[in-house]
């Protein structure tokens, strides 16, 4: 009696972990990075460009939360499809709690400080170089190692609640996109006549490229490099290594994690 026909298995579930590795998605999350920080720049340089232009028509706390808002905003629409890191060290950070892969980190970069170059080239056809294209400095009376302490400050602040927020022991679903926003915007408001409150070396790169003025600039690498790697540092004495927690995971890297039956929970979103 002949054999019956053998039925192929079925192909396995595609899920997240293989969307972590696929490098055909690589590109809609570049493409994700540069427009998000275009966006962001747009709104934190552009709001000193039009302060001056329109002479002091916005004032410092709008200038301020205008880009804590279009992060809110960019982590809402987009941190699905790249994580909405928007910043070098945030990118270095998920790196070094081993929820990012570093082979995606030189990429990542290289498309925020582009984005942030386009936004100033952007302000720049608009308005011309009106009000230093919303460069970071250090303040009146602040010397650049003050600045810097600043900065390391702030972006402690920063990154200690991108990485709480995506992490499953921390875990506030879409409500860390307001968590990592208003951070952003409370920061700005008590410190930014210091040191412009940048948090973001890229940010800081856009305005400088165009202008080609780089002077300050060591300010505002030193300083959120420093304050991330202290982060990183908390974020270990808190929730341990990185690298097991899927929800962390799914945050850095732009995906969500599936639930499983009955689960209620919402998936972490960070930027």
């Amino acid at each position: 009696m002949p054999d019956a026909p053998r039925t192929p298995a079925p192909e396995p579930e595609r899920t997240w972990i293989h969307e972590f590795a696929d490098s055909a998605l690589e590109p809609r999350r570049l493409a994700s990075e540069l427009v998000g920080t275009f966006l962001l720049v747009v709104a934190g340089a552009g709001g000193g460009v039009v302060d001056v232009f329109s002479h002091g028509q916005i004032g410092r706390a709008a200038a301020v939360t205008a880009p804590a808002l279009t992060v809110m905003a960019v982590i809402l629409f987009m941190g699905k499809t790249s994580g909405a890191h928007l910043n070098p060290v945030v990118t270095l950070a998920f790196c070094l709690r081993k929820d990012f892969p570093w082979r995606r980190a030189p990429a990542y970069i290289v498309v925020q400080l582009a984005g942030a170059a386009l936004a100033c080239l952007v302000l720049l056809a608009m308005f011309g170089d009106t009000g230093s294209l919303g460069a970071t400095t250090p303040g009146p009376g602040a010397g650049d190692l003050q600045a810097a302490v600043m900065e390391a400050l702030l972006t402690f602040g920063l990154v200690s609640t991108i990485l709480g927020t995506a992490s499953g022991a921390q875990n506030v679903g879409a409500i860390a996109a307001i968590a990592v926003g208003g951070y952003i915007a409370l920061a700005g408001l008590w410190s930014s006549p210091v040191s412009g409150a940048s948090m973001n070396p890229a940010r800081s790169f856009g305005p400088d490229l165009v202008r080609w003025d780089f002077s300050s600039y060591w300010v505002y690498v030193a300083g959120p490099l420093l304050g991330m790697l202290v982060a990183v540092g908390f974020a270990y004495v808190l929730r341990g290594p990185g690298g097991a927690d899927p929800m962390a995971m799914a945050a850095a890297q732009g995906v969500y994690v599936p639930r499983p039956p009955n689960d209620t929970g919402q998936v972490t979103r960070s930027g």
